[in-house]
């Protein structure tokens, strides 16, 4: 086994701290997430996992984890895959386990799986569609969350539902190019590569 990863956990947490600042904050595509990154209360863990399997076993880990832990200290937590499931197919064929474990382990109506994918697209939408960015991450990444947050959260902000509808106005009005020039990409293999040739 190589002693140096091809993705680095250090850089996939910096892409997604960045894809996290500049597009969900900095868009406010996500208007509850501001305040539990500045409270320091999102966990950030990178799969090492290059199947299903492996990574249904460290989504487990990390919901017992999230659970067992106050929402003071740990509010949510981002699940980072980069080494599996880059089909956004069979990333999304994954989610029906993702949510069979919840009910397995006794943990629906606690806590929930939402997920974000570099080739995330909406039902009827072009693979080039900026909408579908509003969804876009630099790695398949599931996002753990707890009910009771999301609750509170929709009573600070009891327009919720129409967040869907403003993000995909601010993708079409950014643009491809305005998305591009955010730069929320995955650059770690990349970027790896190039440091150790170097």
């Amino acid at each position: 086994m190589s002693s140096s990863p091809v993705f680095p956990p250090d850089a996939v947490i910096a892409d997604t701290v960045r894809w996290l600042e500049r597009a969900v904050i900095g868009l406010n595509l996500c208007p509850f997430a501001k305040g539990v990154h500045t409270k320091g209360q999102i966990h950030y863990v990178v799969s090492e996992a290059t199947d299903a399997r492996g990574l249904l076993e460290d989504l487990q880990r990390e919901l017992e984890a999230l659970a067992e832990i106050s929402a003071e200290k740990r509010d949510t937590t981002l699940l980072m895959a980069p080494q599996c499931l880059e089909d956004f197919l069979d990333f999304n064929d994954f989610l029906e386990l993702a949510d069979e474990l919840i009910d397995a382990m006794d943990l629906g109506g606690i806590l929930q799986v939402a997920s974000f994918h570099p080739q995330f697209q909406f039902d009827g939408t072009e693979v080039d569609d900026v909408t579908n960015c509003t969804n876009r991450a630099p790695y398949p990444t599931l996002h753990l969350l707890r009910e009771d947050s999301i609750d509170r959260a929709v009573e600070v902000f009891p327009e919720a539902e129409s967040i869907y509808e403003r993000n995909m106005q601010v993708l079409e009005e950014l643009g491809a190019e305005g998305w591009a020039k955010l730069d929320v990409g995955p650059r770690c293999p990349i970027a790896f590569a190039q440091g150790q040739a170097s």
